[in-house]
């Protein structure tokens, strides 16, 4: 991966330009800007900040993020989603907007448009979707300071933002420079694999005094569109089960789809194409006890 450099403008030797994270010898002596009052002057323009965390991979993050945001944004709101999953960043291609260039404007980097999404993620600065980003947390913490102090969000109503699986750097370093956080969202599975690992994640949030908003269950049983019958592939119920254990709330189950693997697929959202499913009518249920807590 190739960086540019924006203090110097020499992408040929300037070690910012051939190394990721090095430092610009300009923009050393360069006087440096107050990033703090940036960045609280951004976070003064987003009314909620949610996290969509889960202690496991694999339990459909991502996607629910995605859909959970496009659910907000079709309810009137102005809403933003910043993917933060700096190795493996999905929601470009959950979207469909791989191999899109970001523009700059008076006021920062420009969020990727999608309808009335804005949408950020390091995926849109990837020369090759296959480079590999091999950072340490420093490096993971600057780039999602980046992506709060730089990027022109403007007036939201929601930033939803689509967290790496795990309790590690990334959640982390969004939580303490977003610092009022107004919840999050955790994200599972129904099977004891997925439970037992994806409670870190609600202790997580009881850690850092973030309220937990309240659990969905992804992946929960297929209605077989020929016979009517239901499959508990992965169990049923145990989301729901953990929510009532450790006293938070419960969301809602989102089936095994078929269609929902298609559209992630194809980049087009699952809860405009199969608006009147009952998974898209899933999300919008998650949604609405969202928009009353807050």
């Amino acid at each position: 991966m190739t960086n540019s450099c924006s203090s110097c403008g020499d992408n040929s030797t300037c070690p910012s330009a051939q190394q990721p994270g090095a430092a610009c010898p300009s923009a050393q002596q360069a006087p440096a800007r107050d990033e703090e009052q940036v960045l609280k002057n951004r976070l003064k323009q987003i009314k909620k900040k949610i996290l969509v965390l889960s202690g496991k991979g694999g339990v459909g993050k991502s996607t629910v993020a995605a859909n959970l945001a496009l659910a907000l944004e079709k309810t009137g709101r102005q809403v933003g989603l910043l993917d933060i999953d700096i190795h493996g960043p999905s929601i470009p291609k959950l979207l469909n907007l791989e191999n899109r260039q970001l523009v700059s404007s008076e006021d920062g980097i420009e969020p990727m448009p999608l309808g009335g999404l804005k949408v950020m993620s390091i995926g849109f600065l990837l020369k090759d979707p296959d480079d590999a980003l091999i950072w340490r947390g420093p490096m993971k913490h600057g780039v999602i300071k980046q992506f709060l102090t730089d990027v022109a969000w403007g007036e939201l109503d929601f930033l939803i933002v689509d967290a790496p699986p795990g309790t590690g750097d990334e959640p982390l370093a969004v939580a303490q420079l977003l610092g009022d956080v107004d919840g999050a969202i955790i994200v599972t599975t129904p099977q004891d694999l997925a439970i037992t690992d994806v409670r870190k994640s609600i202790t997580f949030c009881h850690k850092l005094n973030m309220p937990v908003l309240g659990v969905i269950e992804n992946m929960s049983g297929f209605v077989c569109p020929d016979c009517g019958a239901r499959h508990d592939i992965f169990k049923s119920g145990g989301g729901e089960t953990m929510a009532e254990r450790l006293h938070v709330p419960f969301l809602g189950r989102i089936p095994i789809d078929p269609e929902i693997v298609r559209s992630s697929d194809s980049g087009v959202p699952h809860v405009h194409t199969h608006a009147e499913g009952a998974s898209a009518q899933a999300f919008m249920q998650a949604v609405r006890p969202i928009i009353e807590m807050l």
